[in-house]
């Protein structure tokens, strides 16, 4: 084993990263293949919407019906037709938040330009879905809908919402009572740049949400700075404009960026899917520096998307990337395997063969413990259940976090694992501020870790300048049962 020590907001961390561990196969096993056969799916989206303690799967199509499978222990039904939310229109987005704050998760879709809104929000009530578009103000009927993020900007207790758009000004709507009124251009957030991914996260740990936004067809990507709600924007400043991509190329962009600790040193780290080669940024605390190369995942393609999880419960981040497919090539897509200081593909044949594109998840579907595989594309919009042995399989925590009145309110949230008793840091992760492409889910955060036993856990809540911290001490590790903590 090697250490490496970091400055940690509560003190002096150690971070144990195990090198020269046996790791087991990757063993990703398909899920009803026959019910998850259906093509052109573009986005995938999890929650818990019927509250019985699994995550239930919402996909949105190129024009066939979307649908919501419920999860019934491990084993899925499509219910959209049932729940109200079977539209047949070319879905682009969607993102799960409890939006109306009564503890159950609403949904938002984006749909193509055609008839009706691009924009409309379904409250739920108890599984079934009512369309509360024009109930909430959200009157828009023109835009290439790209990220919507539910995320609580302000830190007042509500969830407001982010859009990104391709073709148009990206919005921020304040949630204000329940309606929505868009504040981007009063904010600093009203960017007309060709916008496709975004994720929310305390960048600099300041107490605020930043916010990264990937950018198309050539356009730097934007990273706003939050500043106790107005936002400037430093991606030239924290060496992230080109996420790694050929500057001002047309043919060039981002997808998606996303945020996790790579390295394990505590701080926040970037990836980019890219058009283009794909980025990892890793922070030395004051700017970001592309380590893409060293780190082996430098592979020039078409990139939709990127999403980590601990695949094998050794204590490290794996990395999915999924390629596009465009003009007729099917862009290969990529599972790289933590090995020490880099990462090796490990995609097995059977997985690389599912002709995916766009939307990729790893979440807890069947509540073995273990991160599970989620994806989309022009192919099946497959699912693959992770085996891995028992022993590993219950070395895993899953998080879910929640305000004072139990509300899921906290997107960008951050978790941390310690052992018991001790500053020995085992897994970081953030509650889900902008997932998959062009997605985001309402659920449990999984954390794999490199031991069993007993661990403290710390989330941090960053509002209004202060970053508040909640503590919980010697929770069992299982793998099995949902710890909710209360970040107030």
């Amino acid at each position: 084993m090697s250490a490496v020590t970091y400055r940690h907001l509560m003190g002096s961390v150690v971070f144990l990263a195990l090198v020269g561990t046996s790791q087991p196969p990757v063993a990703l096993q398909p899920v009803q293949p026959a019910l998850f056969a259906a093509p052109n799916s573009f986005v995938n989206a999890l929650a818990d919407v019927d509250g019985d303690g699994d995550l239930d799967l919402f996909v949105g199509f190129n024009g066939a019906p979307n649908r919501l499978y419920r999860n019934d222990g491990g084993t899925f039904v499509d219910v959209a037709a049932a729940s109200g939310v079977a539209d047949g229109r070319p879905t682009r987005a969607a993102a799960f938040g409890d939006w109306d704050a009564d503890g159950d998760a609403d949904l938002l879709v984006g749909f193509a330009p055609g008839a009706g809104p691009v924009l409309q929000l379904f409250r739920n009530d108890g599984g079934r879905f009512t369309d509360a578009t024009t109930v909430a103000g959200l009157s828009m009927d023109s835009g290439a809908v790209r990220q919507p993020v539910w995320v609580d900007m302000d830190s007042d207790g509500d969830l407001d919402l982010f859009v990104a758009f391709r073709d148009r000004a990206n919005a921020l709507f304040r949630n204000e009572g329940g309606r929505l009124r868009d504040v981007a251009a009063e904010v600093g957030l009203a960017d007309t740049r060709r916008s496709v991914g975004a994720v929310w996260a305390d960048l600099d740990a300041d107490g605020d949400l930043d916010v990264i936004v990937g950018n198309m067809d050539g356009d730097a990507n934007g990273v706003f700075r939050n500043d106790r709600g107005r936002f400037t924007d430093v991606a030239e400043e924290w060496g992230l404009a080109w996420g790694g991509r050929t500057p001002r190329d047309p043919a060039n962009g981002t997808v998606r960026p996303c945020v996790a600790d790579v390295n394990g040193d505590g701080r926040w780290d970037v990836i980019t899917a890219n058009y283009g080669t794909p980025g990892l940024f890793l922070s030395n605390g004051k700017e970001w520096r592309n380590e893409a190369v060293a780190w082996g995942v430098a592979a020039d393609g078409r990139y939709d998307s990127c999403a980590l999880a601990d695949l094998d419960h050794d204590g490290t981040l794996d990395l999915y990337l999924n390629g596009t497919v465009t003009q007729g090539r099917n862009w290969p897509d990529y599972l790289y395997r933590r090995q020490g200081s880099r990462f090796e593909n490990v995609i097995p044949s059977d997985l690389a063969a599912v002709t995916a594109d766009h939307g990729v998840q790893w979440h807890d579907l069947n509540g073995d413990g273990t991160a599970d595989l989620a994806l989309t594309g022009q192919g099946p919009h497959a699912l693959f259940a992770n085996r891995l042995p028992d022993s590993l399989a219950v070395r895993s925590l899953r998080v879910r976090v929640v305000d004072g009145r139990g509300r899921a309110t906290r997107a960008g949230a951050e978790l941390r694992v310690f052992a018991a008793g001790s500053t020995r840091l085992l897994a970081t992760a953030l509650v889900d501020a902008g997932s998959g492409y062009d997605a985001q889910s309402d659920a449990p955060v999984h954390l794999g870790l490199p031991q069993g036993g007993r661990v403290d856990v710390e989330v941090t809540w960053p509002a209004n300048g202060r970053r508040r911290v909640t503590l919980v001490r010697m929770v069992a590790v299982n793998g099995r049962e949902v710890l909710t903590v209360r970040a107030r």
